[in-house]
């Protein structure tokens, strides 16, 4: 599926408030991400995006002339100034075609281009299947597992360290 990686615009709220709209999207990433996602949520999230600064990289992805996910990344500080941690989400309808994995792959070149960067991680929950194959299959390593890392909806979790090294990424 063809698609694109852009900057937000503030046009782009309903499309994203109707898609992240969607407990299946919220159970897999932080507390930040509201459910209920509404119209609100989703200004507030692009003005974030249009207003971050050098050490971030926060885009939509288009398909169609439609925003239908987010993926970003954002440089880390102080020792870990060489790393950036990388997050997504695209709209349930969206999954299964390859878009992720591509816009993962693209965004990574995008980073080790902007920056002087050797490394970039994600960290998503052991039980998120689909978003640990979208990494592997983007070329990242997995390095670990920690345990009982993350406390979501009453509930702890294992979560995955996976990265991406300069010398590794595709292109």
């Amino acid at each position: 599926m063809e698609f694109c990686l852009r900057p937000w615009r503030l046009e782009d709220a309903p499309s994203i408030a109707r898609l992240a709209n969607d407990i299946e999207i919220a159970r897999w990433l932080r507390d930040v991400f509201p459910n209920p996602y509404t119209l609100k949520d989703a200004q507030g999230f692009i003005q974030s995006c249009l207003e971050n600064g050098e050490d971030s990289l926060c885009l939509a992805i288009e398909i169609d002339g439609q925003a239908v996910g987010s993926i970003g990344l954002f440089r880390g500080t102080d020792v870990y100034q060489k790393n950036a941690e990388l997050g997504y989400w695209l709209g349930r309808e969206f999954h299964g075609q390859g878009v992720m994995t591509q816009a993962v792959r693209e965004i990574c070149r995008m980073g080790f281009a902007r920056w002087d960067i050797g490394r970039i991680y994600a960290e998503p929950y052991a039980s998120n299947a689909g978003s640990r194959r979208v990494l592997e299959k983007a070329g990242f390593t997995l390095e670990g597992v920690l345990r009982r890392s993350v406390f979501k909806r009453n509930e702890v979790h294992d979560s995955c360290m996976y990265a991406l090294l300069w010398e590794e990424s595709p292109d």
